[in-house]
């Protein structure tokens, strides 16, 4: 398998450090409001890179984390009234809620910033005494210019950063690419006692202690959305590695931006979406299937059309794997015959198929293709018969690669008693050929969205 480094600029075999098993870490989400659309893709992209490890046999630990103190908390909370910690509190239960319509597996662990104080605290100290930090009236900051490599990420060099292109000046700085690592208390904000004084983390430095803490000193994966690059990911390093004196992570993987209507997301514009408000009109295993159209790394156009794709699209898998169901309970025949087994085995090229594209840098969309022709020639043999233990077998393979990408989890729903009623008073007047009574009761059925297939193993429906 091949992943995109972004900090070599290539594509690399991927070998974890330890033969089996890999240390993933994700940039999580600020918990002070619902997540947006934004938000959902690396979230998404990265569930579906451990879910694609974990298919290869691999033993993924995963962690995201929770920040749950930063300007836009403190903001939000004062707002309401209420302290940081209860706003985390509902808006982490709130993205739990979100985070599962769209297939998303929990972490192994689910950090939370302000859990961890003491340990931000004790790699403060650290890069203190390593000589790459020091301190202002309460301050603490982060000498970029003490760090060697420092850029390397993003691949800006430190005298470009300190001319002030993308950089924050602050007199009480070194150098102005310094950056924070503790920060004075202010009037009204939460803050903790420490060496330096009362106050509170920068942000940087809470991401590379939960990694630390819960994986290790060097971990194999970190992840993010690409406009993590820098500063986030960068000071990461700079912190993780001037504390450890070991390479922070091997394999930094970023997703690339997501456009609406072919315009870049943003609040003024009016064209800014939360997962809650697509939710609304949309079941979220729609926006998952949607993110998959396109690979990881490019941008891609969020829009109603392409929503409504996605959603013709993910019916038709349902509908092969509604199909197989009906034909498993209803088909006789469990036995194989030996054309059935060689339809099985020619079955095979489109696992490969997925596989060599998911090897690929993760491309899900060249997988999600392989997938329909699975389908397509799954039907192509339903439609010339096949046994019940053909139909099964054929379902299994369906289902454990669609499961890699964390689709087709949803039971069928079962029909409402009275169209129960209505179906069978239907056979019935087909029973008798009675056939005005049987048409009509089919188009009422199809008024209320259920669509009615006659088969030799009896009737299917479906949804529409």
């Amino acid at each position: 398998m091949k992943l995109y480094n972004t900090l070599t600029r290539k594509k690399e075999e991927f070998v974890p450090l330890e033969k089996g098993k890999v240390k993933m870490y994700v940039c999580g989400p600020t918990v002070y409001n619902y997540f947006h659309i934004g938000n959902a893709r690396p979230f998404v992209i990265f569930d579906t890179l451990r879910r694609y490890l974990e298919y290869k046999g691999y033993e993924v630990t995963y962690v995201q984390n929770f920040t749950d103190v930063d300007d836009k908390m403190i903001n939000r909370a004062a707002e309401e009234g209420i302290t940081i910690e209860q706003l985390a509190d509902r808006y982490i239960e709130e993205y739990y809620k979100d985070a599962d319509g769209l297939g998303i597996k929990r972490a192994t662990v689910h950090p939370r910033a302000t859990h961890l104080i003491a340990e931000m605290i004790d790699m403060i100290r650290k890069l203190e005494y390593n000589g790459l930090a020091y301190e202002v009236d309460g301050d603490v900051y982060f000498d970029t210019g003490r760090f060697d490599g420092y850029g390397k990420l993003s691949g800006q060099s430190l005298e470009d950063l300190n001319a002030g292109a993308r950089v924050e000046i602050n007199d009480k700085k070194k150098n102005p690419s310094d950056f924070a690592l503790w920060k004075r208390e202010k009037p009204g904000e939460p803050s903790w006692d420490s060496p330096w004084g009362r106050g509170r983390p920068g942000w940087h430095i809470e991401c590379s202690v939960m990694a630390t803490k819960f994986l290790g000193e060097t971990i194999d994966i970190h992840a993010g959305g690409q406009d993590l690059i820098f500063p986030h990911h960068e000071n990461e390093i700079a912190q993780s590695e001037g504390a450890t004196g070991k390479p922070f992570a091997r394999y930094w993987l970023h997703n690339g931006y997501i456009n609406v209507d072919n315009q870049k997301m943003s609040k003024s514009l009016g064209n800014f979406f939360t997962v809650r408000d697509i939710s609304k009109e949309y079941d979220l295993e729609i926006v998952r299937f949607f993110m998959f159209s396109a690979h990881y790394r490019n941008p891609i156009n969020f829009s109603r059309e392409m929503l409504e794709q996605a959603k013709s699209a993910l019916e038709r898998l349902y509908n092969t794997r509604s199909t197989l169901e009906h034909l498993i309970k209803n088909s006789p025949a469990e036995g194989l015959s030996s054309d059935e087994r060689n339809k099985l085995k020619s079955l095979e090229k489109y696992r490969d198929s997925f596989e060599k594209a998911m090897d690929d840098d993760l491309n899900t969309a060249d997988a999600v293709a392989a997938i329909f022709e699975l389908v397509k020639e799954i039907n192509m043999h339903i439609a010339g018969g096949i046994s019940a233990g053909f139909a099964r077998r054929a379902l299994g393979q369906l289902m454990e690669l669609t499961g890699v990408l964390g689709l087709l989890n949803k039971e069928e729903q079962g029909l409402e008693d009275e169209i129960q009623e209505l179906i069978e008073k239907r056979e019935e007047a087909r029973k008798n050929k009675d056939w005005t009574t049987a048409d009509s009761i089919r188009d009422e059925l199809k008024e209320r969205g259920i669509i009615l297939e006659d088969t030799p193993q009896g009737v299917k429906w479906k949804r529409i």
